[in-house]
């Protein structure tokens, strides 16, 4: 069974998705306060301060969490739940570190403010893709093929330094991951309410941590997005 094998019409009840909904966000708050904890971390112990001026070990970092991330999308259905889980944790652990790094360009007002607000946006789409009735798969298309999009913009912005480029990128960064976080959740609510994941199995472990994934990518996204609109750099 993939993530897109999921019923698409009829009514699902709330007792059918509960199981599988309540293990998703589950990892997915544990990854985040993983995140936030390693960042906080790194730019208080010297040790890891050290760490995070090298810049061979920043860019080691951030090859191995692409190669986790990479792992965990296309294999964590066929992984053993435990070792989704590791990875799964590993990659937050390494996105802490390397997102450690924005402490150094923004004031810790203006993290704040943007995590406040993503979380506020987060959770709004949220019951979005819990309640609508309309069906969000084709909106899904259109926004994956504005990620790739969005991908070739920021590296033709990074040979250009445009500021104007930059600030129109961050707006259709947030407008995109903004409506993935409602698709997500639809998607993973659909995939919630299959017979097979109406007790608590070593499947619906591991698609679980894949579910927590999508809407960690999403949180976190979204996120450096708003950052980047609503900050000033140092």
């Amino acid at each position: 069974m993939s993530m897109q094998s999921y019923p698409s019409t009829s009514p699902i009840s709330d007792s059918l998705v509960r199981p599988l909904i309540r293990w998703v966000y589950a990892w997915m708050g544990v990854g985040l306060l993983l995140t936030t904890a390693i960042a906080w971390l790194t730019n208080t112990i010297p040790a890891l301060v050290r760490l995070q001026s090298n810049r061979t070990i920043v860019i080691g970092a951030i090859i191995a969490e692409l190669v986790v991330v990479m792992v965990l999308s296309w294999a964590s259905t066929r992984l053993a739940p435990t070792a989704a889980a590791i990875l799964f944790l590993v990659y937050a652990a390494l996105n802490g570190f390397t997102l450690s790094l924005i402490f150094l360009v923004y004031d810790l007002g203006v993290i704040t403010s943007a995590f406040a607000t993503t979380t506020v946006l987060f959770g709004v789409m949220t019951v979005i893709g819990f309640t609508t009735s309309t069906d969000l798969t084709k909106m899904g298309t259109w926004l994956m093929m504005g990620v790739i999009g969005l991908i070739i913009a920021m590296i033709v912005n990074f040979f250009l330094r445009s500021s104007a480029i930059e600030y129109i990128i961050s707006i259709v960064g947030v407008v995109i991951f903004t409506g993935l976080t409602a698709y997500d959740t639809q998607k993973i609510k659909r995939l919630a309410a299959s017979p097979e994941f109406a007790v608590e199995t070593p499947i619906l472990m591991k698609f679980s941590i894949y579910g927590a994934l999508t809407l960690y990518l999403d949180f976190i996204n979204l996120f450096l997005f708003l950052l980047r609109l609503m900050g000033r750099r140092r």
